[in-house]
């Protein structure tokens, strides 16, 4: 790992042969300002060595540790997991993207740098992942993370922006109508609003958003206008059954709890095609970004039903 980041900085180095410029801190540079690659190349760097630290202490501390192996769990958690991984890849990538224009580097190496950050964050903790005697390296995980990263990069490639964005909302469910269920799922998804947002995905939603007025630049349609469609997943309570023993050896079986797959439809909000010239506003946007705006939606499920929901994000 000490390898890569020296081989990552050196990278950023070679890009900073060009002469600076005299510009404001907020001023996005069309050359590259030295000083600003080695500043964004040392945070980078620290906010992921902090990030990893965190996680492994927080993560991996309450298992014991293994030599490194592999796992396959393509068949877990309806996919929702990769869907995750797909999610984090491209969000990271994202917003370093974003940040690397400050830099004044290069357009397709800021592209590069920043929307191969995602997918570069993500593989260590899958190799985290592989010492770990409660997982392991998953090459599931990292195809989901390298598709996050190429739609990500792709986009910016092909039309230098995201027409289709990958977004995410969550509403974490409650399981205390069921007291044996209230344990398993404490135990499995945390106590935390935040640990549970990010744990359970029964109460998990990714959505791929089409901005409209992107594909059609002719048409009178808003330019904020988006179409979304989402997945999500409900009634899972272990990756593949939903059976377990508990901790009192008890064998406890709740396969009477359907695992069904929710597909949706449904308006949305394109925050940063709403124009302003605040750029603290700008910032706002592109956070609010990451989140589907809530709106009427259609759900309809892997089993067949359908609903019709006034409000859903």
């Amino acid at each position: 790992m000490k390898r890569t980041l020296l081989i990552f900085l050196l990278l950023l180095h070679s890009l900073c042969s060009r002469a600076q410029s005299k510009v404001s801190f907020t001023t996005i540079p069309d050359t590259t300002i030295r000083s600003r690659v080695w500043l964004l190349s040392g945070t980078t760097v620290a906010a992921y060595g902090v990030s990893l630290a965190v996680l492994n202490t927080a993560w991996y501390r309450d298992y014991p540790k293994s030599n490194f192996h592999f796992f396959s769990d393509m068949n877990e958690w309806k996919q929702m997991d990769k869907a995750g991984h797909i999610f984090s890849a491209y969000f990271i990538g994202k917003y370093s993207r974003e940040m690397w224009r400050w830099s004044g580097i290069p357009r397709k190496e800021q592209i590069w740098v920043g929307g191969m950050s995602g997918f570069v964050f993500q593989s260590v903790i899958e190799i985290l992942d592989g010492y770990s005697s409660e997982w392991g390296f998953s090459w599931g995980d990292m195809g989901a993370n390298a598709i996050g990263s190429a739609l990500l990069i792709s986009q910016e490639l092909a039309w230098n922006e995201q027409r289709i964005q990958l977004k995410f909302s969550a509403h974490p469910e409650h399981y205390n109508d069921d007291q044996i269920l209230a344990e398993k799922t404490t135990e499995l998804f945390g106590k935390a609003f935040w640990e549970r947002t990010l744990k359970d995905y029964n109460g998990q939603t990714y959505w791929l958003s089409v901005n409209l007025h992107s594909f059609y630049k002719d048409s009178h349609l808003p330019e904020w206008l988006n179409i979304a469609v989402g997945y999500g997943a409900q009634g899972m309570i272990g990756g593949t059954d939903n059976t377990w023993t508990d901790k009192h050896g008890i064998d406890r079986d709740y396969s009477h709890l359907a695992r069904t797959r929710q597909f949706y439809l449904s308006p949305d909000v394109d925050f940063t095609k709403i124009h302003t010239h605040k750029k603290a506003v700008k910032v706002l946007f592109q956070v609010l970004n990451m989140m589907k705006f809530p709106a009427p939606t259609f759900e309809i499920t892997s089993k067949g039903r359908t609903k019709i929901r006034a409000l859903y994000f």
